[in-house]
């Protein structure tokens, strides 16, 4: 059985998605800026590696950024073997158009 993964800018199903899988909405510490800039995007699951080094942030701040650097949301839903997958990646849309 081969993994499925699917790429999207909607934020409704992005947050379905992270949230199904327990995850949070963060940034990496030390990368946000005065300007309220969230800095470096990333998602928090629950035994991930990212304990000290994420900090949470709010859905509208991450969504902001997401657009604003006009990114799109890969994302694994199966794994190859069928089981249920955490693996998202943040691409930019050029790089899926070309």
């Amino acid at each position: 059985m081969a993994s499925s993964s699917k790429t999207t800018t909607d934020h409704d199903e992005i947050r379905r998605w992270v949230e199904a899988h327990d995850g949070v909405p963060a940034s990496v510490k030390g990368t946000a800026d005065r300007k309220g800039d969230p800095g470096i995007l990333r998602i928090d699951f629950p035994g991930g590696t990212g304990e000290d080094k994420l900090e949470h942030i709010s859905w509208d701040d991450w969504f902001a950024k997401f657009d604003e650097s006009n990114l799109e949301f890969l994302y694994q839903q199966k794994k190859a073997d069928g089981g249920d997958s955490t693996f998202f990646k943040l691409v930019s849309q050029e790089s899926t158009k070309a």
